[in-house]
């Protein structure tokens, strides 16, 4: 479905982003990042939730990155950005020319993504734990400005809700019903205990619309990223078996 902007006149199409590259490129572009701190078992974890979701899903386009009625994707997984930025550059949002030059003294593409830097990226990810409070903040930030139709998207490793602060967020947006914020959970049993039911549960504890779905099943990820849950916020817990991370 075709979502219109009518205060700034724009029309989104999930996917219409130009772009020379499908998904069968994806882990060729990564394959141009060289040097270390890749972080490559963090990002190739995420390669399939963001592929789904930037194909399929966010309403955001290269030549309308600050358009105020784009939907918000936040990458509070921020040290392993290696698949983000492969998706970016598939999705014409940053040249493919700047892939071999990740992680380099003069290359906008740093172990942390910036958003001064990058074209698209809503957050400077680092610390983890920080990401989901951002995204609250945006989509009460949004809610306060009238974009009712705006989504904000937050992508969490399952060890980063080790984090209080993810929690503090967790709560709070499901007591005040921030139905336009969704998150993507990446779950490789990396965390240090676990939640006794699975992480979709702690989400449900606290009002939450929450599914758990295989992390690399396209259609499964595109019918739990579009599931309706009215007054609520949602979270989609995507496992991935960590031996294939």
């Amino acid at each position: 479905m075709t979502t219109t902007d009518t205060a700034a006149g724009a029309s989104y199409a999930p996917g219409s982003a130009p772009g020379p590259y499908g998904y069968a490129d994806l882990r060729q572009l990564m394959s141009r990042m060289t040097g270390d701190e890749k972080h490559g078992p963090a990002s190739t974890s995420t390669l399939d939730v963001l592929w789904v979701l930037y194909d399929r899903v966010l309403r955001v386009a290269p030549d309308r990155v600050d358009d105020p009625a784009r939907d918000r994707f936040l990458l509070s997984k921020g040290h392993g950005p290696m698949a983000y930025y492969a998706v970016l550059a598939a999705k014409g949002f940053v040249p493919d020319a700047w892939l071999p030059g990740f992680g380099g003294y003069d290359s906008p593409l740093g172990h942390h993504p910036d958003r001064t830097l990058v074209p698209g990226v809503e957050i400077g990810s680092g610390s983890l734990g920080h990401g989901l409070g951002l995204g609250v903040g945006s989509a009460l930030g949004l809610r306060a400005q009238g974009l009712t139709d705006t989504d904000v998207w937050v992508l969490v490793g399952d060890a980063e809700m080790d984090e209080g602060s993810n929690h503090e967020a967790v709560q709070y947006a499901g007591a005040v019903g921030l139905e336009h914020l969704h998150v993507v959970a990446v779950d490789n049993a990396s965390a240090t205990y676990g939640w006794r039911g699975g992480l979709a549960s702690r989400f449900a504890a606290e009002g939450w619309s929450a599914v758990t779905v295989d992390g690399r099943d396209h259609s499964a990820l595109y019918e739990a990223f579009t599931a309706p849950h009215p007054g609520r916020p949602h979270a989609v817990v995507a496992r991935v078996e960590p031996r294939e991370s």
